[in-house]
């Protein structure tokens, strides 16, 4: 049994003063206002744990060494980067990316994962090595992972993939399905899937890719994909995932970023999730996707920091109001419970019971700072539009701490970490 007093926490009604948290077998038992210190004090604002829920992991050794114009040339220099990992370095590069993940506040990780095998397309010993590098590399760091395998059959709509993307390929999606098979959840795991994107995966094997988890594809990054689907098959990526039942409850659209108004009502009619990346999406140029008219359709929004130009989910919420005031030329497009509920969307991961404090949730706690030069002066209801991840001063995930004043409990310093597993990758 455990006690956590917080000077502030955010409640499912909103922030509280004096909560008292008691956490039994890593879930929280009770939860009272209004008490005086007792337990372990945690002075700020506590929040559930923040779900980061696109993320591929290898691009983190992207960060600061990228060139070109435009998404395109970006991913020449991510392709260079995907030749050269093997199981080891991948481990070595997720553990790390991982941790820099904890120190953020995330608690669960949904993990976008396409880099299956082999230089030119040859399978390891164990099919899924690189899969199980990433599920080792999340439990070393202490979060749970939703491990997302990715159908990635094509380079691009009646293109064959190129020598790169063979790394990618099982050839088609009953071989994707048998590789599948051979990855076990376990406690810290859920095994889910993804559908790389419609330009990926040809029509008639898109409603092969689904192992009854979650489901998550990329929907409409760019405009030269709407272009392409709309040429091979006369309809938009969002009806041609439609048409193919792809869409629904357990299913999130990343990115939708270039919709038209009969996507954004396929999309919240089959309450599909919509993850968006705003940190990404503005590194590469891809444009700012309709956020408040999904939410107004009915689709549940989440958060992911996708090729961690930046790893900071207060970061994330804050760009996806922020871009859509600029994109409408109004402020207050989100609330700050809409925001929360946006950074807590544990189910779009498949972690149901997870994203709240309230009794019966897994007790992951973010604790934030109220007396950094962010911070000071901000009411607790808007210090999600003041923080960073730098004033995180505790991260409990299931009643456990994983990371305290900027530090891995476990594993120590991060940068440390980060500089040398990325060195690893490009050596």
């Amino acid at each position: 049994m455990q006690v956590f007093w917080c000077e502030h926490a955010w409640l499912p009604d909103g922030p509280a003063d004096g909560v008292l948290i008691v956490v039994d077998d890593g879930r929280i038992a009770s939860v009272m206002v209004d008490q005086p210190p007792q337990g372990e004090r945690l002075p700020g604002l506590t929040l559930p744990g923040f779900a980061n829920a696109h993320s591929h992991a290898f691009h983190r050794a992207l960060r600061g060494r990228t060139r070109g114009d435009s998404f395109w040339s970006w991913r020449e220099g991510m392709y260079a980067l995907a030749d050269r990992l093997t199981p080891d370095t991948y481990l070595r590069l997720a553990t790390a990316t991982y941790a820099e993940m904890a120190l953020a506040g995330v608690t669960s990780v949904g993990e976008f994962h396409y880099l299956h095998h082999g230089p030119g397309g040859r399978p390891y010993a164990d099919p899924n090595a690189m899969g199980q590098a990433l599920i080792r590399a999340a439990r070393d760091a202490g979060i749970r992972l939703t491990l997302l395998d990715t159908c990635y059959l094509a380079g691009g709509i009646g293109v064959a993939p190129n020598e790169t993307q063979l790394r990618f390929s099982d050839g088609d999606a009953a071989a994707w399905q048998d590789r599948v098979r051979g990855l076990t959840p376990d406690p810290n795991t859920v095994v889910g899937a993804a559908i790389h994107s419609v330009r990926a995966v040809p029509r008639d094997q898109l409603s092969a890719v689904d192992n009854g988890g979650p489901l998550h594809v990329h929907l409409s990054e760019q405009p030269a994909e709407n272009d392409q689907c709309l040429a091979a098959y006369g309809v938009t990526p969002t009806a041609l995932l439609h048409g193919a039942g792809v869409l629904g409850p357990r299913t999130s659209a990343v990115h939708a970023t270039h919709l038209t108004p009969e996507d954004i009502g396929l999309l919240g009619a089959t309450r599909t999730t919509a993850c968006f990346c705003p940190t990404t999406e503005a590194d590469l140029a891809d444009g700012i996707g309709p956020a408040r008219e999904l939410a107004d359709a009915g689709s549940p929004l989440s958060l992911g920091s996708d090729q961690h130009a930046l790893i900071d989910p207060l970061e994330e919420a804050r760009r996806l109001e922020h871009h859509d005031r600029l994109r409408t030329g109004q402020r207050g497009r989100f609330t700050g419970s809409e925001l929360v509920t946006a950074l807590t969307n544990h189910a779009s991961l498949g972690w149901e019971g997870t994203g709240t404090i309230s009794p019966g949730a897994a007790a992951d706690l973010v604790t934030i700072r109220t007396d950094t030069v962010r911070t000071a002066g901000a009411a607790p209801a808007q210090l999600l539009l003041a923080a960073s991840a730098a004033d995180i001063s505790r991260v409990v995930v299931g009643g456990s701490t994983v990371a305290r004043d900027g530090e891995h409990v476990s594993l120590g310093n991060v940068g440390i970490l980060l500089r040398d597993a990325i060195a690893e990758a490009w050596a």
